[in-house]
């Protein structure tokens, strides 16, 4: 900041100060009233003269702000994403092992159901009959046990499916919450610096405020 800035900062401020103690105090009220448009010349005239510093970090705080904004709302949609992809995994993943217990069932059923159609044919005779019997047993063993493997193998494919999804789902808010917090931290630095900096310049005009006291 210049002597000319300085002399000028001083002048406003001055003139400013003045015109609050002169002005008009109204009556049961420790208000009082300035004329509307001689405070605002004076106030565009302070800012003309205030170092380019502090106009440049209110940019970067509303450009801050604006970025945090921004983070939380791609971490709601990207949280949002992942949880509707979950779910609509999980309801893939079980109409499957619906369909495939569904599948064992009916495989199972037409299996016992041939088995008892051909004892049905077998003769009358008494080892016919048995061996026939337990044929059917075995077919029907099998049936069951086929049919328990396939229901384990779906529900085991279901639980793998929905782990997935919930790993993508927590991948995905890790991913956010990492971006958003980078952001920040760069941010806080860029913030930090400018700070310094205007402290720098606050500490100059005071400097030389009191020089030239």
């Amino acid at each position: 900041m210049t002597d000319y800035t300085l002399s000028r900062a001083d002048e406003v401020l001055t003139e400013l100060v003045e015109l609050v103690e002169t002005a008009r105090t109204i009556p049961m009220s420790t208000s009082c009233v300035l004329p509307r448009e001689r405070t605002l010349d004076l106030l565009d005239a302070l800012r003309e003269v205030l170092p380019p510093e502090m106009v440049e970090a209110r940019r970067v705080v509303a450009q801050r702000e604006q970025l945090l904004s921004d983070a939380e709302q791609r971490s709601a949609v990207q949280l949002a994403e992942a949880t509707e992809g979950a779910e609509q995994l999980v309801r893939q993943a079980t109409e499957r092992a619906e369909q495939l217990v569904a599948d064992a069932r009916a495989e199972a059923y037409q299996l016992l159901e041939a088995g008892r159609a051909e004892q049905a044919q077998l003769v009358s005779a008494a080892s016919v009959q048995q061996a026939a019997v337990a044929e059917a047993a075995r077919i029907a063993g099998e049936a069951e046990r086929y049919s328990a493997s396939t229901r384990g193998e779906a529900e085991q494919e279901a639980t793998a499916v929905r782990e997935q999804a919930r790993e993508y789902a927590d991948r995905l808010t890790t991913d956010a919450q990492q971006y958003a917090s980078h952001t920040l931290s760069e941010l806080v630095g860029t913030l930090q610096r400018l700070l310094g900096t205007a402290e720098n310049g606050l500490s100059s005009l005071h400097r030389s405020e009191g020089d030239s006291a």
